[in-house]
């Protein structure tokens, strides 16, 4: 069954954490509670195609995170970009909210940030979707080249390799159409606007604090793996399989901690939504759906 137009979105901000998060909300409250959590260098703006196909079904609440999109975090905060930062204030999210229960789609930075609030809320937990988010080392791919030698060497050279590599329009354009077999399916819109955004004052030293961070996400991976074998929630694990930075080994990976884990392989790239956002409601559907009741 598809999804209808009959549930719009509400554009909203909530205080968490001391900071003015801002969220996309659809859906009918009381129906199960699916949380989208996105990755760098997008926004909840990156599930506009989801969220419609998928309202009858859940209630879908999609926050943007400190640092993206239009969470406002005031100067005063003096926050700190770390993926436990980014965590915190996400449970502080979920908090303002009264999330008692609810399945997670996480994608790219969505998944080190979701998966501590995992940790945090483990009985929260009602069903795990990972769209690219990665949780293994094998599950890491040649582009993060640049980034492996910035936590090796943290230099300013380095920083700013990562820079001139990564934080620009075409940077960002490259990741959307890397790997996708029908380019014209992309729409210019989703980089357009990362890009824009990047662009604000201070955008991108709070960017490449966050690549230097990610290395710390690595070490939960093995708290992140204890979370799948204790407690084994229903799980699609549903990949673009040309991703570069996140490679299948990755997706499969997650088997071996939870073997009730449905994983798929996509003939696309790193940014799936925008070619199988169709596909993935369906998917997500049946396997967590279906599990919820």
């Amino acid at each position: 069954m598809a999804g209808n137009t009959h549930f719009p979105v509400r554009y909203q901000f909530v205080d968490a954490d001391g900071v003015r998060v801002f969220y996309r909300e659809a859906g009918t409250p009381g129906n199960p509670v699916l949380l989208l959590l996105h990755g760098f260098p997008s926004s909840s703006h990156q599930y506009r195609e989801l969220i419609p196909l998928l309202a009858d079904r859940f209630h879908i609440i999609a926050p943007d995170l400190p640092g993206f999109g239009f969470t406002e975090v005031p100067a005063e905060r003096n926050y700190v970009y770390r993926f436990d930062a980014l965590a915190a204030t996400m449970v502080a999210f979920v908090d303002a909210l009264d999330l008692q229960r609810f399945a997670m789609y996480v994608f790219d930075y969505g998944a080190p940030t979701g998966l501590r609030l995992a940790l945090h809320y483990p009985e929260r937990i009602s069903g795990l979707i990972s769209q690219n988010g990665n949780a293994y080392l094998e599950g890491l791919g040649d582009a993060w080249a640049p980034v492996r030698a910035y936590w090796d060497a943290p230099s300013a050279e380095n920083r700013q390799a990562v820079n001139d590599a990564i934080l620009h329009l075409e940077g960002t354009k490259w990741q959307y159409l890397h790997g996708v077999s029908d380019p014209a399916r992309v729409a210019p819109e989703g980089y357009q606007l990362d890009a824009l955004l990047m662009e604000r004052p201070g955008n991108k030293a709070i960017q490449l604090d966050l690549f230097l961070d990610y290395a710390n996400n690595l070490k939960r991976y093995p708290e992140f793996q204890a979370f799948f074998r204790a407690w084994q929630p229903p799980a699609l694990i549903i990949w673009g399989k040309h991703d570069p930075f996140f490679i299948p080994p990755g997706a499969e990976a997650w088997k071996r901690d939870n073997p009730n884990a449905v994983v798929e392989l996509l003939d696309t790239g790193h940014f799936a939504l925008e070619t199988h956002a169709g596909y993935i409601a369906q998917r997500i559907r049946v396997v967590i759906g279906e599990a919820l009741g």
